[in-house]
This record gives C-alpha cells, structure tokens and sequence, in this order.
C-alpha cells in the first residue's frame, strides 16, 4: 500500500431512471407482489435479448481508476452531470458502488451537501455535537474544539439558534467547520463551497491548504478553476462517467476547458456573425502553441456596408474570463485609408510572454469613431509549457499570465566586523 490512502478500481455506478423509492404496502400487497415476482422476471428477460443494456438505466460513472497519496490535493473537475458528486459520495461510503471497489485508509470528513447531517429544529451547537458525531467524533473531541469551531464559522451570536433558521450560508460556515475540525486524514469537500461569501472561501480554501500541509490528503471538487488552480497538486477529469484526463492541475484545466469550449467555439471561430451583420472569416480556429512562440493573428471582416478608416481591436483572456491584455489600433492612429465591405486584419502581438494555459480572443471592428462589430471568444488557443529561458526549466503555471526576463543583481555581501573597543 505504501503511501496511497485512496485507491480506486474499475469503480462504476449504475442508476435507474426515474426509478423512485416503493411507497409502504400492506401484507396483502406484499405477499401479492412476491408471488407476482417471478413472472415479472420472465417477461422482462422475453423482452430483450441476453447482454442487451436497459432503456431506463444510465451509467453515472463506468471504470474509473486511480490513486492518491498521502498528503496529495486532488482537485475533480468536469461538466455538470460528469459524475463528480456520485464520486465522492461513493468513497464517502454514502452510495454502494455497481462495480469495482474503492478503498480508503484514513478517518474521512466529508462535506458534500449544505446542511448534511442537521436537524433543523436543534440549535447550531447541538448540531455540532450531532454532526461531529456523525462524523466520527468523540464527545471530548467535540468539547475541546468546540470554541474554535464556532469562532471560524463565526456565528456564535447565533449558536443557540435552531438551524432551521439559519441562512444557507450560515449553514455552509457551520457545517465545513465541523467537518475541518474533525482533523480528517482525508477531507473530501464538494462544490457547496459556492454558497458562502468570497471572504469565507478564502477562508476554507485556506484551511485545506492547512490541512494539506499537516500531510493530510485532500479531494477537493469545485467549478471555480482559479480556486482549484491554487489549492490543487494535480487533477482528475470526468467527462460522462469516464476519467478524460489525469496529470498537473494546469494540465487538467487546460484540458477541461479546452474541451468545454468545444464544439460550440470552435464552429464560431470559423464563421462568426454579430447581431450587426458584420462576419469575422479567419482560419486559426483554436491550436497550440509553445512558450516563447511570437504570436500574430490574422482574419478577415466582412461588412453589411462600406466601412472609411477602418479600425480593430483585440482583449485576449483567460480561461476564466479574466482579461489578460488588450490591444487596439485605434488607440495607436492605425486605421484603414479607404472605404470598403471587407477588411483583412493583422494583429502582431510579438514574443508575448504568455505562460503555459488556455487563452481566447475577443475581436472589435469598427472606424475612428466607433465600435460596429465585437466577437466574444472568437479565437481560442492552448500555450503549452515550455523552456522560455533555455535552461531546461519550465516555468510553473503558479507564477501567473506571464514569464518575465528580469534584469538581475545579487551579490554577497559580508557581515560588519564589530568595531574595536579600547
């Protein structure tokens, strides 16, 4: 076994559509409905043949595989509907797997659901006991660290309020901070996080990275890449119950959303109208690119109507939306010097120093005194890691949008000798 605390074969989940919990029988039903079983058998095995999949039944998750080791930051990313919750909620022992077998060696926290565990007519701190309970923890655990779980959640005016009034973001605050506190040896959280303000998400995100560096391992599933990105050592991609994808959190948002620009983008970056009737034609699409590679966009403009001093723009981004930088020839004086109804564009970024990631365009048409025309995401690309400085070293993704060649100065310098006393 040797470091791996999770471990994960051929797991797979099989779920019954619209299959709903029996209401309760009498004795009559019941005994009518064992008699009646076998003929139910018969004419459901009559009407298909041997090895044929059922219409009503779905596959939330099929063959997946994998290990993680101790103290490692897992983030579990994909589409809705990807089978990330079914995931963890079969290693939390929650939901019984269709096949395979995942095995975990360590105490679990789980935080999975918002309000998971409450009763909503108890008070927050007998939900803590309830919930720390739940969860595994002794109640001198629980009074030890009750003070400290209450001063993180930060709702201790409202400690002896019963649940059910509480917020949902109070329900949030309460329940991560039972779960982290119960000093877990493998803390799985699920993307309830959202629920709660961006100064309690700072928070919790700190607090796994805490629990991370205490050589405790984490699994962390989130569709805020920024925050998967910061936590993460490496990822898992779900696409349809399948992994697509397993290595560097860089590599694995790179390729999750990559594939969830796709194929929408890629369509609309081969022939893209605005709602002005003005067309962006170019044939660059999405590709991928090294670091240190120059990049130069070039596409054409079609226009419903002569366009005199023709001008455009560029605001390159990133994968989550977040400018990275932007350009325009307007702000430059450079603008076309006759009137036409189709401009070919050149825009020559250079040796940008873009790191290693996933990065789109948005291109502006218009003249010197106005915007006719904006594409949002209209080109997409993919830099990959590099040697930007020669040295056989990549730049890790950590530092940022961009690689930097500084001008360096480092010298020794030598301890004051003590001054002589006479």
């Amino acid at each position: 076994m040797g470091d791996t605390v999770v471990r994960v074969e051929n797991l797979g989940k099989r779920y019954r559509i619209g299959e709903r919990q029996a209401p309760y029988k009498t004795l009559r039903e019941a005994l009518h409905r064992a008699t009646a079983k076998p003929w139910r058998v018969a004419r459901s095995l009559w009407g298909r043949g041997d090895g044929e999949a059922r219409q009503d039944e779905i596959w939330a998750l099929r063959g997946v595989s994998f290990e993680v080791k101790r103290g490692e930051v897992v983030g579990i990313i994909g589409r809705n509907g990807a089978g990330k919750s079914t995931l963890l909620k079969i290693l939390s022992r929650i939901t019984e797997p269709t096949e395979g077998c995942a095995d975990l060696y360590g105490r679990v926290g789980s935080f999975l659901e918002v309000g998971a565990g409450f009763h909503p007519e108890l008070t927050g701190r007998e939900n803590v006991f309830l919930n720390g309970a739940i969860l595994g923890m002794k109640k001198a655990e629980i009074e030890r660290k009750f003070d400290e779980i209450v001063a993180f959640a930060e709702i201790d005016r409202f400690i002896d309020t019963p649940v059910k009034h509480y917020s949902s973001g109070m329900h949030v605050r309460l329940a991560f901070a039972v779960a982290a506190h119960m000093e877990p040896e493998i803390l799985m959280v699920d993307e309830v996080l959202a629920v709660g303000d961006l100064a309690f998400q700072k928070k919790c995100i700190g607090k796994m990275g805490d629990v991370a560096r205490g050589g405790r391992t984490v699994l962390f599933v989130s569709h805020n890449m920024v925050a998967t990105a910061g936590l993460c050592d490496w990822g898992i991609v779900l696409d349809g119950g399948h992994v697509a994808c397993t290595g560097s959190i860089s590599d694995a948002i790179s390729y999750y959303t990559a594939q969830s620009s796709s194929p929408e983008e890629a369509a609309a970056s081969i022939d893209d109208v605005d709602r002005n009737g003005f067309q962006l034609l170019h044939h660059l699409g999405r590709a991928q690119i090294e670091c240190r590679t120059p990049i130069r966009f070039t596409f054409e403009i079609a226009c419903p109507f002569a366009v005199r001093n023709a001008t455009a723009g560029i605001i390159l981004s990133d994968a989550f939306d977040n400018p990275v930088l932007g350009t325009s020839s307007k702000l430059q004086q450079v603008h076309g010097s006759a009137a036409s109804k189709r401009w070919q564009v050149t825009c020559d970024l250079g040796n940008v120093p873009l790191n290693s990631g996933f990065y789109h365009v948005s291109v502006s048409f218009g003249d010197e005194y106005r915007d006719h025309a904006r594409f949002e995401r209209a080109i997409s690309f993919v830099v990959l890691p590099g040697d930007p400085f020669g040295f056989g070293l990549k730049v890790p993704r950590r530092w940022g949008h961009f690689y930097w060649s500084a001008d360096w100065g480092i010298a020794a310098v030598d301890e004051p000798r003590p001054s002589s006393s006479r």
